[in-house]
């Protein structure tokens, strides 16, 4: 057992360090500018075809649920304890220049994201039941030809999906309601697993209707909150801009220069939160938007550059915003106990309990949504049959995570989440000639 802790702690190094940043990074930067900067140019488009088209019909296309769905399926697991935790944990390790280097990984994230979207609906397969089924697995052996970086990728997903989707979620959820409401983790743990449950055994089509309506909502009660903090201290705003950009190339600390001192620390934890925030590169996404109904891999794309601005731009820069007018930054709190801080002091009263109940809802969203990007890889490499399986070993292990068990499957999960990257980009720079070729294809007819 421990020379497996010392393997894993080499790779963890590995993953989250600057070699495998610098890859992720380099790949949004080179899509962005072989599709000479779509992001900006077609921003507007962007937007026309996602958030403004969301009552269009799609009944002609083919997939199981709406593009819509597949976009907040895909933000179910985005959004969670990184848009409230990882933002803190940035900015106290990083300082506020954190912030800005998680807008830049961000802008280049949006085009690796749409290419990993774009290359998950162009390969995707139908069953002969009728369902589609899509991501790096799928392009990566019908695409690149690759049929062991495929089975290496699903290797990756169906195992990390068990502790950065599930336990890790579940022990975050838990200690949020434990501090708010002192009911104790297990009891926590059994009610998400019962209810994580009844929403993972009907499947995608179940699973998507969900995360369709609980996504808005929580997503909207969160930012409800921190928009209240933000404009009852709009003076402040201009300074916290200034603070944030100033600091990202000067590199002051948050806690008196103790972790996050450099301009170095700043790019570090601001780019690496930023990429695992929004999950640009991972390829875990494309699963879900794989199932969407549209008519070509490029309009789809679309809804993934949404998902990254969205994730990264909005939602992580009003939890940014709401710790940086309140002046908590400088109280060496870290996670989401700052954000806590934040939000008590910016709404007294039920601040603390926004950040709670925020918790909860965003963590249950991506225990539902990683339940189905583990299962569609765990599919693949055992076949249909095996989805039930994996749905029933994924709810038990959530009450054991929420007591805080299996911490070194945590840790070996967490490892495996960021080694997913390496077979995805791979795939995207293989294939990057088909993501043009079809990019400029939608837009001949735009």
């Amino acid at each position: 057992m421990e020379i497996l802790q010392q393997i894993n702690n080499l790779l963890h190094d590995f993953v989250g360090g600057p070699v495998l940043i610098i890859a992720i990074l380099s790949t949004g930067f080179y899509l962005t500018w072989r599709s000479n900067f779509l992001q900006i140019r077609r921003f507007p488009l962007v937007l026309q075809e996602t958030i403004f088209s969301i009552l269009r019909s799609n009944t002609g296309a083919k997939g199981e649920i709406s593009p819509f769905q597949a976009l907040t399926t895909a933000l179910a697991a985005t959004i969670g304890t990184g848009n409230i935790a990882g933002v803190a944990t940035a900015i106290t390790l990083g300082g506020p220049g954190a912030v800005f280097w998680m807008w830049f990984s961000a802008f280049f994230g949006m085009m690796t994201k749409y290419a990993e979207v774009v290359l998950a609906v162009h390969f995707r397969q139908t069953r002969q039941d009728g369902s589609v089924v899509g991501g790096p697995m799928y392009f990566l052996e019908h695409g690149l030809n690759q049929k062991f970086l495929a089975v290496l990728f699903a290797i990756f997903g169906s195992l990390a999906a068990f502790g950065i989707g599930n336990m890790v979620q579940a022990n975050s959820v838990a200690d949020a309601v434990r501090q708010a409401f002192n009911i104790p983790p297990l009891l926590t743990g059994l009610v998400l697993a019962v209810a994580t449950g009844v929403v993972i055994l009907g499947g995608i089509r179940r699973v998507a209707a969900i995360t369709a309506k609980l996504v808005p909502l929580m997503a909207g009660f969160y930012m409800v909150g921190a928009l209240i903090i933000i404009l009852t201290s709009l003076n402040q705003v201009p300074a916290a801009f200034a603070t944030i950009i100033g600091n990202a190339f000067t590199g002051r600390a948050a806690i008196g220069g103790f972790a996050g001192a450099g301009v170095l620390q700043a790019v570090r934890f601001g780019v690496a939160r930023g990429i695992f925030t929004n999950e640009a590169g991972l390829g875990s996404a494309s699963i879900a938007h794989a199932a969407a109904r549209t008519d070509h891999p490029a309009r789809q794309g679309l809804w993934g550059i949404f998902e990254v601005f969205f994730d990264t731009h909005v939602v992580c820069t009003l939890t940014a915003l709401a710790i940086m007018v309140t002046g908590v930054w400088t109280e060496g709190l870290e996670g989401a106990a700052l954000t806590t801080a934040a939000f008590n002091v910016g709404l007294p009263g039920p601040g603390g309990y926004i950040v709670a109940i925020g918790l909860v809802f965003f963590s249950f969203s991506t225990l539902v949504a990683w339940s189905f990007y583990g299962e569609k890889c765990f599919e693949y490499l055992a076949g249909t049959r095996s989805a039930l399986l994996y749905r029933l070993v994924w709810i038990p292990l959530i009450p054991i995570g929420a007591v805080g068990g299996l911490r070194t499957v945590w840790a070996l999960a967490d490892t495996l989440n960021g080694l997913m990257a390496i077979p995805n980009l791979i795939g995207l720079w293989g294939l990057s000639g088909i993501i043009i070729k079809l990019t400029r294809e939608f837009f001949k007819k735009r």
